[in-house]
């Protein structure tokens, strides 16, 4: 199912980063506190009561020197654009300004569901402005104070009525997404793989271009590959956002079973590249690494060793995911990619039995015993696998309050070491004993 999405938009000092964190709140993460991967982030994910969704945070729209930042705008646009509604967060304090009404009309263009979100009602100097804000002519007004954290449980009510998730269609299929940032390669990848060019590939500024899905089949297997390359009905300024091509990977993600993470060989690797393969293994999918632009690099055998030893040392956070070197121009190695996909795939399925992995984690534990705490020491009680997509074990133990991240390294290490799990994230949630 995919998840709606919501944008948050309005010029600059308004408060939408601070209403952002308020709504997305402190949330566990696979890779927090993981070294290797960028935390600053413009999206995250909302849960309220039975509802869950994305939420994406803009840069603030404002008239310059009789001008528009378009970079910003082009931001913004592309914010309003991947949203199923959008919150149009004002200044209560300060009232509306002409950048005010940009947003507006931007927004009247756009045809999205509008909630006026008006903040900072806790000043004074907002009943001086409080009647101004209904003559931008939208349907829903919210005061709030994200400052206090007031009046945040009404606009979640706002927010999520009318919100619903939407139904996937060829569920049987193996769905995968190839992302990346822009100008890597990943359209070019996509005709590589279906061998014929079904998916446009064009630099021409204005071309109509949109996150497409393709079915096709490969070994008597159903699959459907997702390609996020384009940005739609946008020019060049459009597509360069990098920090916004996010949005794109964000959604393809959220509806993929295996994240093919595609980065320029020429270029080498970014920190942009690693926001959006944090953004994959937080979401608990299946990854493959495809270094494409193969073909344009000398000495490719001692490039294949450097290269690995760049991307282990840049993605400490995902140490196990395959990776494949290939061109999407020449076809090379491009045959190498889809059996990769397939192991992970069925890697991120994999169900090991309780008897199996307690006597891995007992092994694991008599070799190796935690270190003592205000002499108390660590004990494991009983080990068992929860669920699958990301594999996720559930470990009985005596006071978890005592597990140190190094020990909980060590025992996912030696859980990869007994079994395949090559290319996904695996969970683990200690418990305290009798603990649910």
């Amino acid at each position: 199912m995919k998840k709606p999405v919501v944008a948050l938009v309005g010029r600059p000092n308004v408060g939408k980063s601070t209403l952002f964190n308020i709504l997305v709140g402190s949330r566990e993460a696979i890779i927090e506190d993981t070294p290797g991967v960028t935390r600053d982030r413009i999206y995250g994910t909302v849960n309220f009561k039975d509802m869950s969704f994305h939420l994406i945070d803009t840069g603030g729209i404002e008239i310059s020197d009789g001008s528009f930042n378009e970079e910003i705008k082009a931001q913004a646009e592309l914010a309003i654009d991947e949203a199923d509604k959008v919150l149009f967060v004002v200044d209560g304090k300060e009232g509306l300004t002409s950048s005010d009404y940009v947003v507006r009309d931007i927004l009247l263009k756009s045809g999205k569901p509008v909630i006026v979100v008006i903040n900072k009602t806790d000043s004074k100097l907002f009943k001086n402005h409080e009647y101004d804000f209904y003559s931008l002519g939208f349907d829903e007004y919210v005061n709030v104070s994200a400052q206090q954290s007031s009046n945040i449980y009404e606009l979640l009510e706002k927010i999520s009525d009318g919100l619903e998730y939407f139904a996937e269609e060829d569920d049987d299929a193996l769905k995968f997404c190839i992302i990346g940032r822009p100008n890597v390669g990943k359209s070019s990848l996509v005709n590589a793989i279906l061998n014929e060019d079904r998916v446009i590939v064009s630099d021409t500024p204005g071309t109509t271009r949109d996150a497409v899905d393709t079915k096709f089949a490969y070994h008597k297997r159903d699959f459907v590959v997702i390609d996020t390359a384009g940005m739609r009905k946008r020019g060049k300024i459009y597509e360069n956002v990098e920090k916004y091509s996010l949005l794109r990977s964000l959604k393809a993600i959220d509806r993929s079973d295996v994240c093919v993470i595609v980065i320029n060989a020429e270029e080498g690797i970014i920190e942009h590249d690693k926001h959006i393969a944090g953004y994959a293994i937080e979401a608990g999918k299946a990854v493959v690494i495809a270094v494409n632009k193969w073909d344009l690099i000398d000495d490719k055998d001692r490039a294949i060793k450097d290269f690995t030893k760049d991307i282990r040392f840049q993605f400490q956070f995902m140490p196990y995911a395959p990776i494949v070197f290939l061109s999407a121009l020449t076809k090379r190695r491009v045959h190498t990619l889809m059996p990769q996909i397939i192991k992970v795939y069925d890697n991120a399925h994999k169900e090991i039995k309780t008897s199996l992995l307690n006597n891995v984690i007992m092994d694991a534990y008599s070799l190796n015993l935690p270190p003592t705490y205000k002499n108390k020491r660590l004990k494991i009680y009983f080990s068992n696998q929860v669920r699958v997509c990301p594999p996720t074990f559930n470990i009985s133990v005596n006071s978890k309050g005592l597990i140190h991240f190094s020990y909980k390294r060590y025992l996912e290490n030696k859980i990869r070491e007994n079994f395949d799990f090559e290319g996904t994230p695996i969970v683990l949630n200690f418990k305290n004993k009798g603990e649910q």
